[in-house]
């Protein structure tokens, strides 16, 4: 049985937004969308769950939401199958446990009742930053959401540490049918490039290769699995952060790998993966490796 993409909802234009681009990455993949809900109603109002007592404004206020959601996921597409819940817990612990049972967790880049000026809501980065499997965060332009570029990027991490990443991207860009565009970025430290004895070459020209070399063996399987995907890879001088997040503007996705360390319990983002989910020009994946 195919796990399904698991989608957090709250009736947000964030989160409607995720619920339409989840759809899309549904029908693409064949695979049946969950539409979650959580709350702790039951603290605020006072509930216990399965008693008599009425039903709290908040309960009913969430079934309308997940019931919303549905009929807008059903109008979009109605061969995708949907299923719905409604769950008293904490919102990121919540959808943090669904994404044990989920091929992708899927949220929006803000929920209700967050500050506007925010640039992705706490729930969506605590999700990105703790959960085992990939998760996808619906933010970026018109272009990057509705998915007209046609090409999605992935940023190229160490061989040892990117692996499951470069696998999702390859996986993504077949079921797209779509560019996959690989970026590796490289530096040249500054004591690199002054007048040294020792630095008789090119400084910048070692560095790219070595570039090239690690790019060749991060893609290496991929590209034997899947010799149908089209691959434009590019070496990069500069930050990672600020190429990728440039590129993003041409894109439809933007992967990128993270590292999750066992028994390791807080924000487990690096600076390129916090500066994408908070300013990406599209739809931002996580996907991490577990080390």
């Amino acid at each position: 049985m195919e796990l399904p993409l698991v989608v957090g909802v709250d009736g947000s234009d964030g989160s409607l937004a995720a619920v339409d681009w989840a759809v899309d990455e549904a029908a693409r993949h064949g695979l049946p969308l969950r539409l979650v809900y959580a709350s702790l109603w039951e603290r605020y109002e006072g509930t216990v769950p399965g008693s008599s007592l009425e039903r709290s404004s908040e309960q009913v206020m969430a079934e309308h939401v997940v019931t919303s959601a549905a009929e807008r996921a059903g109008r979009r597409n109605p061969d995708v199958k949907v299923t719905t819940d409604v769950l008293p817990e904490e919102a990121a612990a919540a959808l943090l446990h669904e994404g044990n049972n989920a091929s992708v967790l899927v949220t929006g880049s803000h929920g209700r009742g967050e500050l506007a000026g925010l640039l992705l809501g706490s729930v969506g980065l605590a999700v990105a930053a703790r959960a085992h499997g990939p998760v996808i965060v619906v933010r970026g332009d018109k272009a990057g959401l509705a998915g007209t570029h046609e090409r999605i990027l992935l940023g190229a991490g160490e061989p040892a540490t990117g692996g499951e990443a470069v696998r999702f991207a390859f996986r993504e860009a077949e079921a797209r049918g779509c560019t996959l565009d690989v970026v590796r970025t490289w530096r040249c430290p500054a004591h690199e490039t002054g007048d040294h004895p020792r630095l008789a070459d090119d400084p910048a020209h070692r560095h790219e290769e070595q570039a090239s070399r690690l790019l060749d063996a991060l893609l290496a399987d991929a590209i034997a699995d899947h010799p149908g995907v089209l691959v434009r890879r590019v070496t990069v001088e500069g930050p990672a952060r600020k190429v990728l997040l440039h590129r993003s503007a041409a894109a439809d996705l933007v992967i990128v790998g993270a590292q999750r360390r066992t028994g390791h319990g807080g924000l487990q983002l690096g600076r390129v993966a916090h500066t994408l989910l908070h300013h990406a020009d599209c739809p931002v994946a996580i996907v991490p490796q577990q080390v």
